[in-house]
């Protein structure tokens, strides 16, 4: 915050005194520091940062940084004229700690670190890496705060091991940009708050029925436009919404409606802001210094050092910070394809071979292995997501396997193969069959999330609505048979907010949805087929059950690429029961269709996309088909049915 600081004495003594900083005061034992130095400190947070505390029967704040290369370190803000010389901390024996308490700096204080390194002169005010709460952007200082707070969400912790857990319960997930879902549209298209949006989004997604809902990033970002992919402030939720406790309270509100909250978090790379993480001491500290290891081509930013131990107790310690201060249920870890290859993006000559001359990076390799080990060994009820883009083995198997040990991980490859295949005139589709069944021959090799999330709908990719072919009814009824395809399949289902009623524009991080839109029936059609298709899901084991499991999946008939027509089964582990799934993706409706069933008697039809009330022109099956005794598909039963124009029907014997 050079602007506060005009004139300020450049020569500052390296250990000045101050009779109002009380240098005998310290939060770290011996055991904190070997465990720092050893890089397994997973609870940083509690002792670097600034903390409300008492020292001397007198109230005020014990700072401290981690800067193992700096020559003087002080803490200036608005409580000394942002004074570089008034209030310096001292060094905490060889840790490369310096900390110090001031007396009566209160809650609210805005505050940074000045550092002058010892190697070049380097000098620079940082925000503190371990801030919890910062100021709103473009401002970029620290602010004194606590995590105070009194959570109402036992129930919810208490039961939220089954409702977590993929190999039993449902998992749906609402993928939601704060900043953008709403907006206060009459105070000229404002922010809502963490606290004003809890109820209203809470509702919506209960009234949708999903089961969770993905953040995109909320940790402190300076540059908006990045959708809080350049972090500043690991420890910080934005401050545009609201301070530490509006966030607990969004989260304690969402679980109070048995909604799970998930978070999208960024340790692959960070913002090169000078206020930040990087050259933070006047060295790289927290980044390679060979920018073939530390300096990110795609995103302009820097790259953590996983090699470095201190750095691999910061990182763990953020992920398990939202874990422990914010009760959220799982954290979703962006770019790990980038984390894991050292040529990710990098032509030949642009990067540096591991050890045994591959491309591999062993560093990241192990700390994401630590990092999921650690979690699950402190919350064994959360999941850990992986939005890996290659076919890195075992991403979720666990660590004793030799798996890298996610939870789950997003299947990108039946995201950009069903997405291409959509895209066809049904006229060529034919061409495309093996795109919608390449799927089944590796689903099962992970734990997978079905993902049309926020990147299929940005970069003039145009919204799903707009990408689907022909006039606006064959777009209307593709969109809804892409969505009842992505719910047949076995895997975890997560879509992007506004795809549920068919945005037509890209998404924008400077608007609202486009809510009015649901005062159309088609766009109010495409929703109610999204609320059906999750209820369906939550109320049919048969849909959720086999997500992981071979038992769970069977074609009925993968092979008629003529009639672009897929049929299948989904089946109960437990129960033993079954659902029939029937997806036409031509305009052309098709009666009489057989397919072969194993069980005889009336099947019901329990979704059809093409019910007039989703939009659609209302051709389907009266309700249900009876069994025939006629074998089919080798199997000893079948259905003649009728197959609704670019639609998904699904069929259930009628024992329930």
């Amino acid at each position: 915050m050079d602007d506060h600081i005009p004139g300020m004495n450049k020569s500052t003594p390296p250990h000045s005194s101050d009779s109002n900083l009380e240098q005998t005061f310290s939060r770290f034992t011996d055991e904190d520091l070997y465990l720092l130095n050893e890089g397994s400190h997973y609870r940083l947070y509690k002792k670097l940062g600034a903390h409300l505390d008492t020292a001397d029967g007198q109230e005020g704040v014990g700072f401290a940084v981690w800067a193992p290369n700096a020559e003087y370190v002080s803490v200036v803000g608005d409580f000394n004229d942002w004074n570089r010389s008034s209030h310096s901390l001292s060094p905490l024996k060889e840790s490369g700690i310096w900390e110090g308490f001031i007396p009566e700096v209160k809650k609210g204080t805005v505050y940074k670190f000045f550092i002058r390194s010892q190697h070049n002169g380097f000098e620079t005010e940082k925000a503190d890496p371990f801030g919890f709460y910062n100021e709103i952007s473009p401002k970029s200082g620290s602010v004194v705060w606590d995590l105070q707070y009194s959570w109402n969400d036992q129930e919810w912790i208490k039961s939220r091991h089954k409702l977590n857990d993929f190999h039993v319960s449902p998992i749906s997930v609402y993928e939601v940009h704060l900043g953008s879902w709403m907006r206060d549209c009459e105070e000229d298209n404002r922010f809502l708050s963490y606290r004003e949006i809890a109820p209203k989004l809470a509702q919506y997604v209960k009234e949708m029925e999903f089961t969770h809902v993905e953040l995109m990033p909320v940790m402190e970002h300076p540059f908006y436009g990045s959708w809080g992919y350049q972090t500043t402030g690991y420890f910080a939720p934005t401050s545009r919404y609201g301070n530490p406790q509006d966030f607990m309270y969004f989260v304690d509100y969402l679980h109070g409606n048995g909604i799970g909250v998930f978070l999208d978090w960024v340790p692959s790379h960070f913002a090169v802001d000078g206020h930040a993480l990087s050259y933070f001491d006047g060295t790289h500290l927290f980044e390679h210094e060979d920018a073939k290891k530390g300096w990110h081509p795609d995103w302009g930013s820097m790259i953590f050092n996983y090699g470095r131990r201190e750095v691999v107790s910061f990182i763990i310690s953020n992920a398990l910070f939202w874990l422990d201060a914010y009760h959220v249920d799982g954290i979703r870890v962006d770019a790990v394809a980038s984390m894991l290859y050292l040529d990710y993006s990098r032509k030949p000559g642009q990067w540096v071979p591991n050890e045994f001359g591959g491309r591999e990076n062993l560093e990241a390799i192990s700390f994401l292995k630590k990092l999921n080990e650690e979690v699950y060994r402190a919350y064994p009820d959360v999941q850990t997501i992986a939005e890996e883009s290659t076919d890195w083995p075992m991403v979720s198997k666990p660590n004793y396997l030799g798996g890298l040990g996610f939870g789950m991980k997003w299947d990108m490859g039946w995201m950009n193969d069903t997405l291409e295949f959509m895209h066809q005139d049904p006229i060529f589709r034919k061409y495309h069959h093996d795109q919608l069944t390449f799927h089944l021959l590796y689903c099962y090799h992970e734990n997978f999330i079905l993902p049309l999330s926020h990147d299929e709908v940005v970069h003039e990719k145009g919204s799903l609505l707009r990408r689907m072919p022909g006039d606006d009814w064959q777009k209307f009824a593709n969109l809804r048979l892409l969505y009842g395809h992505m719910f047949s399949q076995p895997g975890k289902k997560l879509l992007f907010m506004g795809s549920e009623f068919g945005q037509w524009d890209e998404w924008d991080h400077e608007s609202s949805l486009d809510w009015h839109l649901l005062e159309v029936e088609n766009h109010k059609g495409i929703q109610c087929w999204v609320r059906d298709l999750n209820h369906a899901y939550r109320t049919y084991p048969e849909f959720y059950e086999g997500d992981i499991d071979p038992k769970g999946f069977e074609w009925i008939d993968c092979g008629d690429y003529q009639n672009s027509v897929l049929t299948l089964l989904r089946k109960g582990k437990h129960s033993g029961n079954v659902l029939a799934v029937a997806l036409n993706f031509t305009p052309v409706p098709r009666y009489d269709y057989q397919i072969g069933i194993p069980l005889s008697g009336y099947w019901k039809e329990i979704l059809n996309s093409d019910a007039k009330e989703y939009g659609g022109s209302g051709v389907g099956n009266l309700g249900g088909v009876t069994a025939i005794d006629e074998p089919f598909h080798g199997r000893p039963f079948s259905l003649k049915i009728t197959l609704p124009p670019l639609a998904a029907v699904f069929f259930s014997p009628d024992y329930y």
